[in-house]
């Protein structure tokens, strides 16, 4: 049987571990056996908690006058009681887990999260939330995905801008008149074709005077005698031809017989 001296230094530790702690959990358990109290010791550690089986007596005297002094109506049985000063979410998902896991030996009292009474119910709506590790993986991930966000962003201003500004440069040059990158080698081999085309069908001086030296000549030809003469003689050519065709054409019988 412990003394009085002992008693009071147990009152004292248990005092000031739940007054340094922010949540708290009591529960009760009946045909225990050593292997399932170690499992769950082990389950409350591992979640960065303190357990610890009380005396009723000593446990409504700790929590008197801290936030936990709610819970001292169910200070009755066996009772034991686990405590955290870390993420309560953690400590909720191990006790949630082991009560459902372990219905016939553990019973679920009561419990404070951050000042406020919570029922079996409400623990386990609690140990279904993310962690508070969870959470800051997740606002991490966020916070990342947005700066690069913005990246990317900075970095696509300038390519964009430099895009805008040879477009506007493109469109001031075509209305200038002068031709782009694309139709300059069209508009160079066209005019290239009709320069060569031009060579070609242009005559020389010297053609042109040869041809109206030519035209001349004709000219005088026709206005001298022998060209009115030989002007008359082809005009008269088909009358004679005419003439000839009739003159050696056969007479008819009737007419031989006549004769």
């Amino acid at each position: 049987m412990k003394s009085k001296e002992t008693k009071q230094k147990d009152l004292t530790a248990l005092t000031e571990s739940l007054a340094a702690s922010k949540s708290a959990m009591v529960v009760s358990f009946t045909g225990l056996t050593v292997t399932k109290d170690q499992e769950f010791r082990n389950s409350v550690r591992e979640a960065g908690a303190e357990y610890q089986v009380v005396k009723n007596t000593l446990a409504r005297i700790a929590v008197k006058g801290t936030q936990f002094e709610g819970v001292s109506d169910h200070f009755k049985g066996v009772t034991a009681i686990a405590w955290t000063e870390n993420d309560p979410v953690v400590l909720t998902k191990a006790i949630s887990k082991f009560m459902k896991d372990n219905a016939d030996f553990y019973t679920f009292k009561s419990g404070v999260v951050d000042g406020k009474l919570v029922d079996l119910a409400q623990l386990t709506t609690i140990a279904n939330l993310p962690s508070k590790e969870e959470l800051i993986s997740k606002l991490l991930f966020v916070l990342n995905s947005q700066a690069q966000r913005i990246v990317t962003v900075i970095n696509a201003v300038p390519r964009d801008l430099a895009v805008v500004v040879k477009q506007i440069g493109d469109q001031e040059g075509r209305a200038a008149g002068t031709p782009s990158a694309e139709a300059a080698p069209v508009e160079a081999a066209s005019t290239e074709a009709a320069q060569e085309a031009s060579t070609e069908t242009e005559e020389s001086p010297v053609e042109k005077a040869e041809e109206a030296q030519e035209a001349r000549e004709d000219e005088q030809d026709a206005a001298s005698p022998e060209g009115e003469q030989a002007a008359e003689a082809d005009s008269n050519a088909p009358d004679d031809a005419a003439a000839d065709g009739q003159d050696s054409a056969p007479a008819p019988e009737g007419e031989e017989k006549a004769e």
